[in-house]
């Protein structure tokens, strides 16, 4: 099974860098994994609502380019998506694989993704209310497909 992250803006830091090289070493044994960063717009401070659709737009382009080079289910990732538990989640990773499809999810920018990327696909994910750095966000999507392969595997997961 190949899954992709899609993911507006580059890690900077270089813990985010440490995390994502774990997580990526210990999912290797379950599926292949490729992360795609596309470039962020940059934001004018105090963006007005105008400014920041422009920019989510310009974005989303960029984002739809690596969608379409890269194929696979679509799962974009948004605060308005449907909530699951981490059983849930492993249930659509091995429901996808079982059916040989390859999974693309996609993360946002700063301010979130456009509406033309989030009409591409019916399947929007959220794993909480709470806001989090679409940085950070990238780690923690990586652990969670890493708990669902070990759930799927029937593994203890340490905590």
């Amino acid at each position: 099974m190949k899954i992709r992250i899609i993911s507006v803006g580059k890690l900077k830091e270089r813990w985010f860098h440490e995390a994502q090289a774990e997580y990526l070493k210990r999912l290797s044994r379950f599926a292949r994994i490729e992360i795609e960063e596309v470039r962020d717009e940059p934001a004018p401070k105090n963006a007005s609502a105008g400014e920041i659709e422009v920019l989510m737009k310009k974005e989303g382009e960029r984002i739809r380019a690596a969608i379409d080079k890269n194929g696979g289910e679509i799962i974009i990732l948004t605060p308005e998506g449907r909530k699951q538990d981490s059983y849930g989640f492993a249930e659509m990773v091995k429901r996808y694989g079982d059916m040989g499809r390859d999974m693309t999810f996609v993360i946002g920018g700063s301010y979130g993704i456009s509406r033309d990327i989030k009409a591409l696909t019916g399947m929007q994910l959220s794993f909480s209310d709470l806001t989090f750095p679409h940085r950070l966000f990238r780690i923690m999507l990586l652990e969670q497909i890493y708990r669902a392969f070990k759930i799927n595997a029937n593994e203890e997961y340490h905590k």
